[in-house]
């Protein structure tokens, strides 16, 4: 018996070490499926349960990952906000930026898209450390889109850059959620032109 305990225990001690690597991948893709996820029918309606379901792996293996959903929760909103490594220092492009942002596709694609726009509603009524992530989250796409406004005094980037931010997030929280699609156009549209007036002058 003693022999067999030993046995087990040191498999299960390797297999820790050879499995982090792969720990490591089953994380990244529970944070990937629960924004995912999160993005398109909120917190509340989306359970512990179905996000593993969507990353392909058992429940039972949450909690190696997270404490609670409320930590899931947190975690996943500073996950989305993680630039790619292609975006980590700013934007190469502001105004593909915001064609790209204020699209009918984007509109479209809620699960996929800015978890700004999609849960900032949402985001309000969680915890501290959720709306710590959302913070972070939002300051750092005002930085990046400031940058790209570099001829004109601090305190006119900086508010031109808060002002473009707000501008777009609001323009596709209320293009998705009119029912006039004629209506919900225009909204992007006039978006667009209104901040393509604000920073046309401020572009390097």
């Amino acid at each position: 018996m003693i022999a067999i305990m030993y046995v087990s225990t040191a498999k299960w001690r390797l297999g820790v070490k050879v499995s982090r690597e792969q720990m490591k991948a089953n994380r990244e893709r529970i944070l990937t499926e629960a924004g995912r996820l999160f993005r398109e029918k909120g917190f509340d309606s989306v359970g512990v349960a179905e996000v593993m379901n969507a990353a392909g792996l058992t429940h039972g293996g949450f909690y190696g990952h997270f404490a609670s959903k409320d930590d899931l929760i947190a975690q996943t909103v500073a996950h989305m906000f993680k630039p790619a490594d292609d975006q980590a220092n700013g934007l190469e492009d502001i105004a593909g930026f915001v064609d790209a942002y204020l699209s009918p596709r984007h509109r479209a694609g809620v699960a996929r898209g800015c978890p700004t726009a999609a849960l900032v509603a949402d985001i309000r009524r969680q915890g501290p450390e959720t709306r710590s992530a959302l913070t972070a989250g939002v300051r750092c796409q005002i930085d990046r889109i400031a940058a790209e406004m570099l001829n004109a005094s601090p305190l006119e980037v900086r508010r031109n850059a808060t002002g473009v931010w707000a501008t777009m997030v609001g323009a596709v929280i209320m293009a998705r959620t009119i029912n006039d699609e004629a209506l919900s156009d225009q909204i992007l549209s006039d978006a667009r032109d209104w901040i393509k007036s604000r920073t046309s002058n401020h572009e390097a």
